[in-house]
C-alpha cells in the first residue's frame, strides 16, 4: 500500500516532469521562431542592398512619436527630419558665391566648401542656422561602417530625431550622374549631403559626411566637399568603429561640433 508521503512525492515528480516538458516545448518553439527570423533577415540583407541604402540616411523626427519609426526591416536606424512647422528662412546668400562651413570639433577641424549657385536653399539654411549657433555643442550621432560609409551630424537632440522646424527643397540631385541599374549613384569620399525623411523636399538640418565611396540613390542633396584635413579626421573616427561593435550606431569615438560658422569665400 502506498503511503500518503509516497503519493505526495509521486505527484510532485509528475508535476515536475510536466513542467520540464512544457519548458522544453517552449524552447523548441522559440528556437524555430528565431531560426525563421534569422533566415528572413538574411534574405532582406542579401537582396536589399539598394533598399537598405535608400532608407539608411533618412531621419526620424517627423515620426518621433512612434517608437518603431526609427527602424527599417533590417534593423537599421532611419534618422528623419522634423515636419515643417515654420517657413524656410528668407534667401539672403549670394547665389553666385562659394561659402565655407567651418566645423570645430573635438576630433579636429572640418571645413566644407559649398557652392550657392548649385544649392542656394541648402547653403542659405546652413548659414542661417550657423549664425544662430544652432549646431554649436551638437553631437554627430551616427556612424555607419557597413554598406554605406558616413558620419551623420546636425541633430540638436543628438539621437536622430531633431530638426530646425522647417524643411528645404532638394537640390543638385543630378550632380553625381545618372543612376545605374541598381538605382544608385556613387557619393565619392569627401562629399557632404543632406539627410531627409525619405520624401522629396524634406531636408532640415541633418547632414552626412561621406568618408569612403558610397552607393546611394540620388535622392540626397549633395551640397559640399570636405577639405583633406577634415576628411582624415572623419576617417579616423570611422576607424575606431561603432559602439558595441555594430556597423551602424553611435561612433565609439564621440564627435561633438563645438562651433560652426558659415562665411562667404
Amino acid at each position: 500500500m502506498v503511503s500518503s508521503d509516497q503519493r505526495r512525492r509521486q505527484l510532485a515528480r509528475e508535476k515536475y516532469a510536466r513542467q520540464q516538458q512544457r519548458r522544453e516545448e517552449h524552447r523548441r518553439k522559440a528556437k524555430r521562431r528565431n531560426t525563421v527570423i534569422a533566415a528572413s533577415l538574411a534574405v532582406v540583407l542579401a537582396a536589399g542592398g539598394a533598399v537598405y541604402a535608400s532608407v539608411a540616411l533618412t531621419d526620424d523626427s517627423s515620426k518621433a512619436s512612434d517608437s518603431a519609426a526609427g527602424e527599417n526591416p533590417t534593423g537599421t536606424p532611419t534618422p528623419t527630419e522634423s515636419e515643417s512647422k515654420s517657413p524656410e528662412p528668407k534667401l539672403t546668400v549670394d547665389k553666385t558665391a562659394t561659402y565655407a562651413m567651418a566645423l570645430k570639433t573635438n576630433e579636429g577641424a572640418i571645413t566644407i566648401t559649398m557652392d550657392a549657385a548649385k544649392t542656394p536653399h541648402t547653403v542659405n539654411s546652413f548659414k542661417h542656422l550657423a549664425d544662430k549657433k544652432y549646431f554649436d555643442g551638437t553631437k554627430c550621432h551616427r556612424l555607419t561602417t557597413q554598406g554605406i560609409y558616413v558620419l551623420q551630424c546636425g541633430d540638436p537632440k543628438g539621437d536622430g530625431t531633431g530638426g530646425p522646424g522647417y524643411t528645404i527643397p532638394d537640390e543638385n540631385l543630378g550632380a553625381l550622374g545618372k543612376a545605374g541599374a541598381d538605382g544608385t549613384v556613387t557619393f565619392p569620399a569627401g562629399t557632404v549631403a543632406m539627410a531627409n525623411t525619405g520624401q522629396p523636399g524634406s531636408g532640415g538640418s541633418q547632414f552626412f559626411l561621406v568618408y569612403k565611396d558610397t552607393k546611394l540613390p540620388p535622392t540626397y542633396t549633395p551640397f559640399g566637399k570636405i577639405d583633406a584635413a577634415g576628411l582624415k579626421a572623419v576617417q579616423d573616427v570611422a576607424k575606431a568603429g561603432v559602439e558595441g561593435g555594430a556597423g551602424d550606431g553611435a561612433p565609439k569615438k564621440p564627435v561633438t561640433v563645438e562651433k560652426a560658422t558659415v562665411t562667404k569665400k
